[in-house]
């Protein structure tokens, strides 16, 4: 993500490209940090205070001090606020236990194209760890992932347990459609409870399923498609050999999910 404004709790607003990370912050020696990414539309956070809760709940995961969430809403004002625009904006919070840090930067635009062709997923057999659920910044592994599934010609990866149950991508959850229903993993699992996914299972207008899953149920649907906060809805076309068409869904929810942000 291209950052072009950053706060920085007690601060302000700071240069870009001024270091705002201690380095002795476990943040860079450890790992040990949460963040939170927000999609912003026409100048306002979309469902800001659920990501906020989920914040604060990676942060106790992570056995971090709980953030001051009002000055989250500052900062995230702060950075939202600086271009005097009302444009879509992907923003990010911070949080190491000692550095509250907000940056805001443009959505990729080539997401509207990948939206319109459909991306293609390979698997990947994954072990998750304790801190599956935590949006922390230990993404190592998650990118690991995503870059491997690029050089194997995919857009990105699908990641599926050594027993054959479907997870979650890198960076977003799955869905998929069989006839009218929808079915999603569930948050039983070790898969990140995601603000998109939980705004889809109120927005749909098909049956929903959250449930264990093998990779062959998935394979069999009629319609595949990710979800995250910037990506928004992502229709799949591909999870390794196996082809989807574009559905009526994932566009359905993409319209209703505008609607409902702006």
């Amino acid at each position: 993500m291209e950052v072009s404004r950053v706060a920085v709790a007690g601060r302000g607003l700071v240069d870009p490209g001024e270091p705002v990370f201690s380095a002795d912050d476990e943040a860079l020696l450890r790992g040990r940090s949460v963040f939170e990414t927000v999609r912003v539309y026409g100048g306002r956070p979309f469902r800001l205070d659920e990501h906020l809760a989920r914040f604060v709940s990676s942060s106790e995961r992570v056995r971090l001090p709980r953030p001051d969430l009002d000055e989250c809403k500052r900062l995230a004002d702060l950075v939202v606020g600086a271009s005097g625009v009302e444009e879509d904006l992907a923003l990010r919070l911070y949080w190491t236990g000692r550095t509250l840090v907000a940056t805001a930067g443009p959505v990729d635009p080539e997401l509207e194209a990948q939206r319109a062709r459909g991306i293609r997923l390979t698997v990947v057999h994954w072990s998750t760890g304790a801190l599956a659920s935590a949006k922390s910044m230990s993404y190592a592994e998650n990118m690991g992932a995503q870059d491997a599934a690029v050089a194997a010609g995919a857009d990105d990866a699908l990641l599926v347990a050594h027993d054959g149950t479907v997870l979650e991508a890198p960076t977003a959850n799955v869905f998929w459609r069989e006839g009218e229903r929808l079915l999603t993993p569930s948050l039983e699992l070790p898969i990140l409870a995601g603000v998109t996914r939980a705004t889809l299972l109120e927005i749909a207008d098909y049956d929903t399923d959250e449930g264990v899953f093998p990779l062959e149920r998935l394979l069999g649907g009629d319609e595949v498609f990710i979800c995250s906060s910037i990506r928004e809805i992502m229709p799949v076309v591909a999870v390794d050999e196996t082809t989807f068409e574009l559905g009526p869904a994932a566009p359905e929810l993409q319209e209703k999910l505008r609607g409902l942000s702006r």
